[in-house]
Formats: structure tokens, C-alpha cells, sequence
């Protein structure tokens, strides 16, 4: 489960997503009627003063990683996974209000793992994944609704891997280059034409910074630091100045919980 933290109505940040996802986020951010595959689970905050998330991680004895999610109402989200033989882990994700959601994992003839969450209230999602001839997985996913969206991945000539996105709305593309400094860019087209942009810089500590330029010009920037425990911390701006401090902390157990802190622009 990716954990999504609070976003404010004058600081439209970027989801802390991991680097891999960033294009394909940038890219469904060109479909207004995606909202569900980008921002599930998300909440908006009000547009004043300073909020602050956590998420706390600790190892079971199957060897999952469960987490408890504390929002800035003081509401609490858990997840308790569950590793199996087969090596698939499942997960009953609890809401503040006591509703469950499964995922119940399996793996298919093909060695690739499928999903299946069922929600609250009985709404069912599934992610079918399968390795086209080219090696690369793509999957299609079904929503409650029966309609589906279908990720469909290809090499180009430079080796880097490009995915096309064909939903119920059209079909969004995203191409990837790597740049001088061996980082990968990318540029998203939506149905309507409308193009979004990645661009990805390695800094001198080695980690990779980002920018991202949505169709309206609004630019959105990524600062990574790592910490002394060797975890990364990020900062992200807004194009209205609003800030996200990610701040990770390693556990004794191996895994690796956060503080998340969003302060809205404050010259409005």
C-alpha cells in the first residue's frame, strides 16, 4: 500500500509516491476523471495553518511489514499484511471509522503476482497482470464499475521502458529518455493533447531531484537529502510556494517509518 499524506487546497503537491511511479503519476494528473488511481485513500486538508501525518512501521514475525497511519485529526489507519508460502503478502487495511478493505493477493501459471481488493462495501477492483513477448509485465485493471484501464509497456530504442495508458477516456502515453547524468525524464500526453513534463536531475550525493511541469505551466520540485540513518527525506515546493517535509526514520527492526509535514503558502 503507498500511503498518501494530506494535501492543501493552495499547496497542490506531488503524492509521495516512489521515484518509479512519478511519471505515471504526472502523466494520470492529464486525466481529470483519474482521480481514483491517483489520489485512493488521500485526503484534502483545510487551507490554513501547519499539518502533520505519521506513519508508523514495524516487522511481524512472517516477516510483513504492517503500518499504522496517525492523520492530522488524530484518526488512525492501520494495515496488517500477511506473508504466505507462495511468497504473495495480503493485507486488511482498517479505516479511522472501522470500515476494512482486503487485497488478496495470488500468483498466477505465469509466475506474476494479481490483486484483488474488496472494498467496504463490497466494491471489488482487480489487477491482472501478464509478460507481453517483449519480457516486460503490463496488467489491466478492472474497476467496481467493470470498466478498465490497461498499462501496456514497451521498450524503445534507447532501452528505456515507454507505457501506454488506454482507460475508459482515451489513452495517455508516457515517454522516458535518459538524460547526460543518467537520470530519466519523461513526457506525458493526455487524451486531449494536453502534455505534462518530468525532468530528473542526480544530484552531487547521488540522489535524483525532481521537477515536474504540469499542461498549465505550474512547476512542482522534488529535493532529496539522506538522513545520517541512511534514509531519504524529501522536500517538495508547490507552485505556490506551499512546502511537504518527509521526514524517515529507521526503525531497529529494519523498516523505516515518516513524518509528514505540510505548511500551505502563507502569503495569500
Amino acid at each position: 500500500m503507498k500511503t498518501t499524506t494530506t494535501a492543501t487546497r493552495s499547496v497542490d503537491l506531488l503524492p509521495d509516491f516512489r521515484l518509479m511511479t512519478l511519471a505515471v503519476a504526472a502523466a494520470l494528473a492529464l486525466a481529470v476523471n483519474s482521480s481514483d488511481a491517483q489520489m485512493r485513500g488521500g485526503q484534502r486538508a483545510e487551507p490554513h495553518g501547519v499539518s502533520t501525518t505519521s506513519v508508523q512501521r514495524s516487522r511481524g514475525a512472517d516477516g510483513a511489514v504492517d503500518s499504522v497511519r496517525a492523520g492530522r485529526r488524530g484518526g488512525t489507519t492501520s494495515v496488517d499484511r500477511y506473508r504466505y508460502g507462495s511468497g504473495t503478502t495480503d493485507a486488511a487495511i482498517t479505516a479511522p471509522r472501522g470500515d476494512v478493505t482486503q487485497v488478496d493477493r495470488t500468483r498466477g501459471s505465469d509466475g506474476l503476482v494479481d490483486k484483488t481488493v474488496t472494498g467496504a462495501r463490497g466494491g471489488v477492483t482487480t489487477v491482472d497482470r501478464s509478460r507481453g513477448s517483449d519480457g516486460l509485465v503490463d496488467k489491466t485493471v478492472t474497476g467496481p464499475n467493470g470498466k478498465s484501464t490497461v498499462f501496456d509497456r514497451s521498450r524503445g530504442a534507447d532501452g528505456i521502458v515507454d507505457t501506454a495508458i488506454a482507460g475508459p477516456k482515451g489513452t495517455t502515453t508516457i515517454d522516458r529518455s535518459r538524460g547526460a547524468d543518467g537520470a530519466v525524464d519523461s513526457v506525458g500526453n493526455g487524451p486531449s493533447g494536453r502534455t505534462s513534463t518530468v525532468d530528473r536531475i542526480r544530484g552531487a550525493d547521488g540522489l535524483i531531484d525532481t521537477s515536474m511541469t504540469r499542461p498549465n505551466g505550474a512547476v512542482t520540485g522534488v529535493d532529496r537529502t539522506r538522513g545520517v540513518d541512511g534514509t531519504v527525506d524529501s522536500l517538495t515546493t508547490g507552485p505556490d510556494g506551499g512546502t511537504k517535509w518527509v521526514d524517515r526514520i529507521r526503525n531497529a527492526d529494519g523498516t523505516a517509518s515518516r513524518v509528514v509535514t505540510i505548511t500551505p503558502f502563507s502569503g495569500r
